[in-house]
């Protein structure tokens, strides 16, 4: 039996990637540590649970990456893909800590895969062998061993702020409120995207229409918490790690099996039966997710991906069945769009593609012209039946309203001051990073990093 009535030196909120790799830094710093996990054991792990990768810089090929993905190369990447909107100092932090992640999650049981082609992520992305269950449960049993104590089932309702510094949670478990008291605390308990309501004051009703990848556990309840207690807010509510996923898939806990990587071989129409954006603007692990965005601003936030027979091997399957039909009039009737509209998409489509030499792994010549909007890469007539159609809806994975957070990952307050001993990584704190947009593995990134910093300063706080 776990003792909540004792005074722990450190306090972990949250149970995913960015928890646990404070929870086992603080332990292993010395420290006691306790975890309050919100959801049942079964589905511990937050949005970790999904996740299949993560980016690290490196100078030269290893065992699970080709090439090398320098640090510069990784910035260059980040302000593309934020357009500027990234806090500079921590995210070559971040960078520069990424390094040595892959060998740290390795001392700690988590196993990856030798070298993988997949989505052309072979020079940045070490893929986990099972996943990012297979993850979770080696940390949890390293802390196990280490002695971190988990409560699970265990909502944290408020904490208790005093000058900026942290005395006490007050905790739902077991049935009862208690309050905990810790030395120092570490916040990880992800953004509040599992909260409708939430998202709905940011983007008004359209936010009935989205599903959410992850966890449904992911309510945001500590990011208002310390928002109201005086943290420093950086982040657009309405910015996310927001992807086109299959529109079929269930309201939460999606997951990666109904995210659609079909788009950049395929034309995307909304309800309409009309294009409208560059399915081939970019590699796709630097583009996927922008499109949850874009299919949240079509109409009643909904599109369709439509391919031929000559793409459908190309990518990575949806859990669900694609729509099929022997012509582009008889797709349209079962996707319930304008038939002839969509024939005459498709029809204009083609006859804008200039040949070239297609290639999937590069940014090739296959493109169109005198079209708006273009298809810049990977543009092939629509003209080998069947053809098949992916229903797409917006997925939300995290949102980027964050607290805002120092080199030692201590949220900083509104006077600009760090509070003593109140820290936060992963996604609660992810949008110092992430402004917008978003790279496959990030959201890992983020959490591993901070996660280990956040541990030991707490840690570090405990012990002075």
């Amino acid at each position: 039996m776990i003792d909540i009535t004792r005074n722990y030196d450190v306090l972990v909120v949250g149970g995913g990637n960015a928890a646990l790799c404070a929870a086992i830094s603080a332990r292993k710093a010395g420290a006691t540590v306790l975890i309050m996990e919100y959801a049942p054991r079964e589905f511990r792990g937050g949005n970790s649970r999904h996740t299949r990768n993560l980016r690290c810089a490196h100078d030269g090929p290893t065992e699970f990456l080709k090439g090398s993905y320098p640090e510069e190369k990784f910035f260059n990447d980040l302000l593309n893909i934020t357009d500027g909107n990234t806090h500079e100092k921590l995210a070559r932090l971040m960078i520069r800590d990424s390094v040595d992640a892959p060998a740290w999650m390795y001392d700690h049981g988590v196993r990856f895969q030798h070298i993988q082609g997949t989505l052309g992520l072979a020079h940045s992305n070490p893929f986990f062998i099972g996943g990012g269950r297979a993850l979770l449960n080696a940390f949890y049993n390293v802390a196990r061993r280490l002695g971190v104590k988990v409560l699970y089932n265990s909502e944290v309702l408020e904490l208790e702020i005093e000058d900026g510094t942290f005395r006490s949670a007050v905790v739902r478990s077991r049935g009862f409120t208690h309050k905990v008291q810790a030395k120092s605390v570490v916040i990880a308990s992800g953004g509040f995207q599992a909260d409708i309501d939430w998202l709905k004051e940011a983007w008004g009703e359209v936010a009935e229409n989205f599903i959410i990848r992850g966890t449904p556990y992911n309510r945001g309840r500590m990011l208002k918490d310390l928002i109201a207690r005086g943290a420093e807010i950086v982040g657009d509510p309405r910015q996310c790690h927001a992807v086109a996923i299959d529109a079929r898939s269930p309201r939460f806990d999606a997951g990666i099996v109904t995210r659609l990587d079909c788009l950049p071989f395929s034309i995307v129409v909304n309800k309409d039966a009309e294009r409208f954006y560059d399915e081939g603007e970019d590699f796709w692990p630097k583009r996927y997710a922008i499109w949850g965005r874009l299919v949240a601003d079509q109409p009643d936030q909904v599109a369709f991906s439509i391919i031929d027979s000559r793409s459908i091997d190309l990518f990575m399957p949806s859990l669900f069945r694609p729509f099929r039909a022997d012509s582009i009039r008889e797709l349209g009737r079962l996707l319930a769009l304008d038939p002839l509209r969509l024939e005459r998409t498709v029809r204009d489509f083609n006859e804008a593609v200039r040949p070239g030499n297609f290639n999937k792994d590069e940014l090739d010549d296959c493109a169109t012209v005198s079209l708006e909007p273009p298809k810049t890469h990977w543009a092939r007539p629509l003209d080998k039946p069947p053809f098949y159609a992916y229903p797409l809806r917006p997925g939300i994975t995290f949102t980027y309203l964050a607290v805002k957070v120092d080199e030692c990952a201590r949220v900083v307050m509104q006077d600009s001051s760090p509070a003593e001993n109140i820290f936060a990584a992963g996604e609660i704190m992810a949008g110092n990073i992430l402004g917008q947009g978003y790279m496959a593995g990030m959201g890992m990134t983020i959490g591993t990093v901070f996660g280990r910093i956040a541990g030991k300063e707490a840690a570090g706080y405990v012990c002075r």
